[in-house]
């Protein structure tokens, strides 16, 4: 399949400058990132592709042999991309992924990315000496839609680890440590790769010192020198009214406690619906499902039906037939963050009844008899059809 034309790809005119190719591979970036869209290949064919485009443009010498060329100044062994591997060797997502990272590593990139702001999300970690930040802690919350409709207030019972109570944190029984010899005390490590654009050189959190550029050298007995010990703790949240399947809270600091200092993560409250006895969700709608006879259709009738708010009187015409819709205008689910409301949509269903009394029995014979009568349904014309 042939490539795009770069410029293209980023949404850009031939003369955009710097900040406006870096404003337009972000935004695509941040838009098809696989973390972003896990499994979705199309939105990470889309990233890898913005990624390739942005790399060769944001690059003076590249963009002059790309503006000149195309596409054919990096194919082949012998093109005009020498010096970082050239396109015969093909830019995989992995490739993409780096490449982003070494763009925007430093950018509150995951913030971004989820929506999140501040240092909250992704483990964010603080330099030597600072401690590094504490996991985020995920519950799900199932409401009823009764409680989604008026907002609630909820208590929940949440395993967090906090700091110890026997070592206040330190990991040491008394105080003792050395310097950590997988990073030699700076608390970050170095990672060298290859990729399409050669060596990409990248800079992380020391994976045994937690940042710290130290280690415990008397683990306390109680955390074996974590710092930090399990318990459960009560979180009330405020639900508002109006939320969905799938929609989160965040409760800042309410997550585990941080590493040597550092800040708490974060609780994620994820909103579970629970199926109703009487109402199926739609969006903002609601709908539920009424019963009437045969002799209540025909002669019209006023019947009780319950809402989200109470119960109702409903007005039902004669002659109404059954699988009619009629609504209830506001009487749905609320607008997130808003005063306005959906509707109810009331389905009317006709019951055929299955045992008859006698009285009911000789009643619907006798109507059965004005009917043929009458003929109301055309019935003898099928007759005359069949005969």
């Amino acid at each position: 399949m042939a490539k795009r034309d770069y410029y293209e790809v980023l949404g850009v005119g031939k003369s955009a400058n710097d900040d406006e190719l870096k404003k337009a591979y972000r935004k695509l970036a941040m838009q098809y990132h696989p973390d972003k869209n896990p499994g979705n290949k199309e939105a990470e064919e889309k990233f890898r592709e913005a990624t390739e485009a942005y790399e060769i443009l944001k690059d003076s010498k590249k963009r002059s042999q790309y503006d000149q060329f195309g596409h054919a100044a990096f194919e082949g062994p012998s093109g005009g991309g020498g010096g970082f591997g050239g396109f015969s060797q093909g830019f995989d997502i992995s490739d993409a992924l780096r490449a982003f990272m070494n763009d925007f590593g430093g950018d509150n990139v995951f913030s971004d990315l989820f929506g999140m702001g501040g240092d909250s999300r992704r483990g964010g970690r603080s330099r030597r000496g600072g401690g590094s930040r504490g996991s985020d802690l995920q519950v799900h919350l199932k409401l009823t839609l009764a409680e989604i409709h008026s907002g609630v207030s909820k208590t929940l019972k949440v395993r967090r680890k906090e700091t110890c109570s026997e070592c206040k944190g330190s990991g040491s029984r008394t105080g003792k440590k050395s310097t950590c010899k997988q990073c030699e005390g700076a608390g970050r490590v170095r990672h060298v790769s290859n990729s399409f654009f050669g060596q990409l050189v990248q800079e992380s959190v020391c994976p045994v010192c937690s940042g710290e550029g130290q280690i415990v050298m008397d683990p306390c007995h109680k955390c074996d020198g974590t710092g930090r010990e399990a318990s459960e703790t009560m979180v009330t949240v405020d639900i508002p009214a109006g939320v969905s399947e799938g929609n989160y809270l965040s409760v800042p600091g309410k997550g585990d406690c941080g590493l040597n200092g550092g800040p708490a993560g974060d609780l994620i409250v994820l909103v579970q619906e629970e199926k109703d006895k009487y109402f199926e969700r739609h969006g903002i709608d609601v709908v539920c499902e009424v019963n009437i006879s045969f002799s209540q259709a025909a002669l019209g009738t006023s019947t009780t039906v319950p809402t989200l708010d109470g119960k109702v009187s409903l007005k039902i015409p004669s002659g109404t037939q059954s699988e009619k819709i009629f609504r209830l205008r506001g009487k749905g689910m609320p607008v997130l963050h808003s005063s306005q409301h959906g509707d109810q949509l009331v389905k009317l269903h006709v019951q055929t009844p299955e045992k008859l009394s006698k009285e009911e029995r000789e009643l619907f014979e006798k109507l059965a008899e004005i009917e043929n009568k009458e003929d109301k349904g055309g019935f003898s014309k099928i007759k005359d059809f069949f005969s």
